[in-house]
């Protein structure tokens, strides 16, 4: 079965609601899915998975120490990672408070690890990833189950 696997940081709990959000969109696609933090999280976990999703609360318009810390980490797997399906959501404080430079900043780690990335579905509204400011509201939920299950029919599809 193909699995997705969603990994995160938060600290409020805000971007913590949305990997649930995310997790649970994946599921509507009938893949396992997994949601870890990424401070319990080490590389090894990103080769069993088909799709991966990481989550970031903004911090100065890039993602988190903790998931910084993670991906600096998994270098030890990047030959591995070729071809995974990858996405990224972030929660932020404010409207334009560095929302979309995060979601950026996952991207580009998961460029380096040569994946292959998925932005927001179009009738989400969004383009790179699922944003949030603040805690989740009903359409930020909606744009991350979007999200998810987006990942999670593509893994299906290129298994």
């Amino acid at each position: 079965m193909s699995k997705v696997l969603v990994i995160y940081d938060s600290r409020s709990g805000n971007t913590a609601k949305m990997a649930e959000e995310v997790a649970a969109g994946a599921r509507l696609s009938g893949v396992e899915v997994e949601v870890k933090k990424a401070d319990e999280s080490k590389p090894e976990d990103l080769l069993d998975a088909d799709g991966i999703i990481f989550g970031s609360p903004n911090h100065f318009g890039s993602m988190s120490e903790k998931m910084k810390a993670f991906i600096n980490d998994s270098v030890k797997v990047r030959k591995k990672m070729e071809n995974k399906v990858g996405a990224a959501f972030s929660s932020s404080g404010t409207i334009g408070g560095g929302g979309e430079t995060t979601v950026f900043s996952l991207i580009q780690a998961m460029m380096i690890h040569s994946m292959i990335i998925v932005g927001d579905p179009l009738d989400a509204t969004g383009h790179y990833g699922a944003v949030g400011i603040g805690a989740p509201d009903d359409n930020t939920a909606d744009i991350c189950r979007k999200l998810g299950k987006r990942v999670g029919d593509l893994v299906k599809r290129l298994a």
